[in-house]
């Protein structure tokens, strides 16, 4: 199962939807007052009191839930590489409405406090990295799909 590159290619895709839950997509100080955006929350801590929301923030973190459960499913459905593919264009769709949250609440919040940098952060990127990885290992499982098919044609 694991010598299988789409396999390593999936395993990607968890470990960066893991590790981008964690990592702060926006984040801006000014004066007294600091400003985070997770793909949880958005907090705003002010004088060292904390107010939090989750709605509709939470919307990426349960994207990326979503899409590390779908690519595990994936690997897990090793046997049956038709299943394998209709999983990972369900989590292509899934991965890509996670990133355009994302970047929908990073555009938002930036423009509302008139602050942050001028980069993307590195969260977005580590999420456009398992997009990447999603994309390549549905490639390869379509292309040992063909092979397969290709050899039963010969016998």
């Amino acid at each position: 199962m694991w010598q299988r590159i789409q396999t390593v290619f999936l395993g990607l895709v968890v470990v960066t939807m893991v590790v981008s839950l964690f990592l702060p997509i926006w984040k801006v100080t000014d004066g007294t007052t600091e400003h985070q955006l997770f793909p949880l929350h958005f907090s705003t801590i002010e004088n060292g009191q904390r107010t939090t929301l989750y709605f509709p923030y939470s919307l990426t973190a349960i994207l990326m839930v979503a899409a590390a459960t779908i690519a595990v499913m994936e690997i897990r459905r090793f046997d049956n590489r038709i299943t394998q593919i209709k999983l990972g264009t369900l989590n292509s769709l899934i991965l890509a409405g996670a990133l355009g949250s994302a970047v929908y609440f990073f555009i938002q919040v930036s423009e509302q406090y008139k602050a942050g940098p001028a980069h993307l952060p590195p969260m977005l990127w580590i999420m456009f990295v398992g997009v990447a990885c999603n994309w390549l290992a549905v490639r390869f499982i379509r292309r040992d799909e063909k092979l397969v098919r290709d050899s039963d044609r010969l016998r």
